[in-house]
């Protein structure tokens, strides 16, 4: 797909991978909208940069757990633009729960986990669905993580949720055919603001190891993830329910 005056929306987009791909999108030619749920001054800042690109931005505040805001979103971006053209599904939480510590993971987790990762993954996409059919084709990728292929990761909720996201991206790619295709990411350690903040002063320990395993010696960045998910919307049209692995290697090395 060239991407060049096309219009994309993207949860989630205030900081990290979100904040990575809306600018390597921008720098490319698409206008973009933004979605965040909190972090204001980082989603302003952002929507600067994507402008300062030569292309438009919008910023739009909102819970993508609720559906209703999802169709508002969608709708908003189309009557803004005159088009949708892509959906990159990135907005994600967690928990940082040992493996080990089951009594440690309640019924929230669970439930706060799944309504961000599944739940609103599958609701954006929906209400994408007829504003991209209405541009007439379309890409929608969905941010999922090696911890649903391995197991692995902050927490076991998370790792399963994860997991979910995997096979919702092939599920719906069954559905969204011939005009939306629907791939996702799976990305190793991610070396940024959200691991860093969960893991402390593991952070660095962790990092270090990662890097030790990888086939590559390297762990991801925001922005290497944004080329990744970049490579799933401008690559061959006939890709479609892919889980593309961003991981320097390390799933290959295990």
């Amino acid at each position: 797909m060239l991407i060049e005056n096309k219009v994309a929306v993207i949860t989630g987009a205030a900081r990290g991978v979100g904040r990575a791909t809306a600018l390597r999108l921008a720098q490319a030619g698409c206008h973009v909208v933004i979605n965040y749920r909190s972090s204001k001054e980082h989603a302003q800042q952002t929507a600067k940069d994507i402008e300062s690109c030569g292309v438009k931005a919008l910023a739009i505040q909102g819970d993508i757990c609720d559906d209703r805001f999802c169709r508002e979103l969608m709708k908003t971006a189309f009557q803004k633009f005159g088009r949708l053209d892509i959906l990159v599904n990135n907005a994600g939480t967690t928990v940082f729960i040992p493996h080990d510590d089951l009594d440690q993971v309640e019924p929230d987790h669970w439930e706060n986990l799944f309504s961000t990762n599944v739940k609103a993954v599958f609701q954006c996409s929906r209400a994408a669905r007829p504003w991209i059919e209405k541009t007439g084709d379309g890409e929608i990728v969905n941010v999922g993580s090696i911890a649903g292929i391995r197991g692995i990761g902050s927490s076991i909720p998370y790792a399963v949720s994860k997991g979910a996201v995997h096979t919702l991206t092939l599920s719906l790619a069954r559905v969204l055919g011939p005009n939306i295709r629907m791939n996702a990411i799976a990305p190793g350690f991610i070396a940024g603001e959200w691991l860093e903040e969960g893991l402390g002063e593991a952070f660095e320990n962790a990092k270090k190891a990662r890097e030790e395993s990888a086939i590559l010696s390297k762990v991801c960045s925001p922005s290497d993830v944004a080329d990744a998910i970049i490579s799933l919307i401008t690559g061959s049209d006939l890709v479609t329910g892919q889980v593309l692995v961003c991981d320097g290697g390390a799933l290959l090395a295990e």
